[in-house]
């Protein structure tokens, strides 16, 4: 695969190295108060703009059906919204006597509240062949930020139900009425929400670059990285374990499903939350940044083990089919 496709198929990722490099230029355009007016366009507009979207996008019929899978999804939001930021926390406790920087430390612990996005790892797993899980849990990922923002319980709930909830809900609405055409059409649903993300992204580090009080340490920067590839790659072998069990009752198929929706994190319901949650924060970029390295990380771990999981999952099936078959009796 050349440069150029290579980065036509991740522009996104592109995009925030782009956006992060446009606010260390020129952050006054994006600063709270500046000519972006981002307290108003990205609070409300933007944030509102990317759920009614997603309200648009979601086939509530696919839905419906997947969620039948009850045993796989329990799995998957047990695993991502306890397991997953219990563990977190609990390395953290260590972390925390090291001279990492903290906020760095606190986006660690956000990254484990997150619920896993409705596009990787669904892309990941049909790339595969496997079942697709859906986890959207916006009420727990607020009760486990809730205890580290300085604004009102009742404020971030309410601005969370009128930015997220009622767009989704309208989006879904909508979609009633105009489902032939977005049928025929296909519109881009996937890059409007991008392109609106990349928006967020570039106003939360503008407020950054702004406030000259805030330092990033290459070193706190560097062993982040490292942490979150080795969790990514830890959580994916611990959830192959617990899946494929003697009688765990999942089947290949469910088991890439797990791999895929359990240890991958969701950036574009994330990067909002965060902007709700820790309103205010000078640190808020700070706390952005594992989430934003945690998303091309699972992207290109998930690309890399694409291969080695469907091959796994192909003779596996085939290795089950072969123990059903009834065994012929041998005539005498």
């Amino acid at each position: 695969m050349g440069l150029l496709e290579r980065l036509r198929k991740e522009w996104f990722i592109a995009g925030i190295v782009l956006v992060i490099a446009a606010a260390r230029l020129e952050p006054d355009v994006g600063v709270k108060g500046g000519p972006l007016k981002p307290e108003i366009t990205i609070t409300y507009i933007a944030v509102s703009a990317i759920f009614f979207n997603s309200g648009l996008s979601l086939k509530t019929e696919e839905l419906t059906s997947a969620l039948m899978h009850v045993k796989l999804h329990l799995f998957v939001q047990i695993f991502t919204l306890v397991f997953f930021p219990t563990a977190i926390w609990l390395f953290l406790q260590l972390l925390s006597i090291t001279p990492i920087n903290e906020w760095l430390l606190k986006g660690l612990q956000t990254v484990g509240c997150m619920p896993p996005p409705v596009s990787s790892a669904v892309i990941l797993t049909k790339a595969v062949g496997g079942n697709e899980g859906i986890v959207i849990t916006p009420l727990l990922l607020l009760l486990f930020l809730g205890s580290s923002s300085s604004v009102p319980f009742t404020s971030i709930f309410s601005q969370l139900f009128m930015t997220v909830v009622v767009p989704l809900i309208i989006g879904q609405i909508v979609r009633r009425y105009i489902k032939d055409w977005l049928e025929r059409r296909k519109p881009p649903f996937g890059t409007i929400s991008s392109c609106v993300l990349l928006m967020i992204i570039y106003t939360t580090f503008c407020d950054t670059f702004a406030n000259p009080n805030i330092d990033l340490d290459k070193f706190s920067l560097i062993i982040i990285v490292f942490i979150i590839f080795s969790v990514q790659m830890s959580f994916m072998f611990l959830t192959f374990l617990f899946s494929t069990r003697n009688n765990s009752g999942f089947t290949p198929a469910d088991t890439v499903a797990i791999i895929f929706c359990s240890t991958h994190k969701s950036l574009t319901l994330g990067i909002p939350m965060l902007k709700i949650v820790f309103a205010g924060y000078e640190h808020l970029s700070l706390i952005s940044v594992p989430l934003l390295i945690y998303h091309p990380a699972q992207i290109l771990l998930g690309s890399l083990l694409v291969p080695t999981i469907k091959s796994w999952m192909v003779s596996r099936q085939k290795a089950l089919k072969l123990t059903r078959q009834p065994k012929v009796p041998v005539k005498v």
